[in-house]
Formats: C-alpha cells, structure tokens, sequence
C-alpha cells in the first residue's frame, strides 16, 4: 500500500507545552491561573517532500506553541473539555493543517497524575 492512500501520513507533534488558563467549575478554583500541559499533533497540508527545506512552506511548531499559549492564557472555562475543543477549532482555522489531535492535562485529583481529554478535529476545508 502507498503513502497516496493515507491522506495523514506525517505528522508535527508537540509534547507537554506548559500552559496557563483560569479554569475549573468552581469559582474558586478559576480564581487564580493555573497550570495545564497540552500535547498537540497536527497534520500539515504539505508533506515533507513538498516543502525543499523552507521554514515559509512549513508549519512552523514555534509560532503554533506560541499561539496556542497565547489562546489558553485568555480562556476562562469550567472544563477541559471544552477548552480543548476550542483550541483545536482555533489550530485549524489559523494554521494549514487538515487534522489536529489535543491532548489537555489538568493536575486537579490529588491521587492521580493527571485528569486528561483528548479531542481530533479534521478541517471542513480539502
């Protein structure tokens, strides 16, 4: 089977970026920022082969870290769940990618490692 036959063959990955969002149902808890991590993979319109090594063809992975820091620091939700729908929607209209994957840590159980929601969203855009 070829490459041809899978439209999100290659992938941008970012792992764990440290961001900072009021969120929480309580109001108390959304008093002050706290700190989430969020995992994201995107998948460009352009594969790698398209691109002859040019920063312009490409989906830079710094301007999208920035901007995703940027959007969930002017968020002020109750869940996860959705400020990760939000972000995701966000990636795919301000960036050329036909797929996003978020993966939203929130560090609010104290016997558990993490609470996480994991959305993909496909662009409505071909």
């Amino acid at each position: 089977m070829t490459n041809e036959s899978h439209p999100f063959r290659d992938k941008i990955h970012i792992e764990q970026l440290d961001v900072f969002t009021r969120i929480g149902v309580p109001e108390e808890e959304r008093a002050n920022p706290q700190k989430l991590t969020v995992s994201i993979s995107l998948w460009p319109y352009h594969q790698p082969s398209d691109l002859a090594d040019h920063i312009d063809r490409a989906v830079n992975y710094s301007d999208v870290a920035e901007e995703t820091k940027n959007f969930v620091r002017d968020q002020s939700v109750s869940l996860i769940e959705t400020l990760a729908e939000r972000l995701a929607g966000h990636l795919l209209r301000n960036f050329p990618v036909q797929k996003v994957t978020i993966e939203l840590r929130k560090f609010a159980l104290q016997d558990a490692r993490y609470v996480s929601v994991t959305v993909t969203r496909t662009s409505s855009v071909g």
